[in-house]
């Protein structure tokens, strides 16, 4: 007699410490200057690039995971490696760019299924998701993604 059992697959960022991995409240990581309070997305390790501000003290912090469609572009065609397809064939994607409200920046991100760019409308309101980027027999990698937020409309 065989018996198997349930094996789960090991779930990984696809970038580490560009986000956190809570599938109910994610959050982009970033970094925020402690001397003039600049955002940075992703994060920076080095030193402040707010060409008004020479400071090199910066603390991670968690951004806003709502915002506001920016842009967004329908993706026809298969990026360049190191993009890995989700499927064996490549299927169309559509790409937010939201802007952060307390942040004041513009974060790109994919946009999840079943939505599609026929979807969105410049002014609504997104949300931060985490959805697989890709699987293999061992993982699934795991990125943020933003998808409308229900009953958001535009602003």
């Amino acid at each position: 007699m065989f018996y198997f059992t349930a094996v789960s697959k090991k779930v990984i960022p696809a970038i580490e410490g560009f986000f956190t991995m809570d599938p109910e409240a994610p959050r982009l990581l970033g970094t925020q200057c402690k001397a003039c309070q600049t955002y940075f997305f992703p994060p920076e390790r080095g030193y402040c690039r707010n060409p008004e501000c020479d400071s090199e003290e910066l603390e991670t912090v968690e951004l806003s995971h709502e915002g506001t469609l920016w842009s967004y572009s329908h993706n026809g065609y298969k990026p360049p490696p190191p993009y890995v397809s989700p499927t064996e064939e490549f299927e169309p994607f559509a790409v937010a760019a939201v802007e952060l409200e307390r942040e004041k920046m513009v974060v790109m991100g994919m946009v999840p299924k079943p939505y599609t760019h026929e979807d969105l409308k410049v002014g609504q309101r997104m949300q931060l998701v985490l959805d697989p980027l890709y699987e293999t027999d061992e993982e699934r990698v795991m990125v943020w993604k933003w998808r409308p937020v229900e009953g958001g409309g535009s602003k």
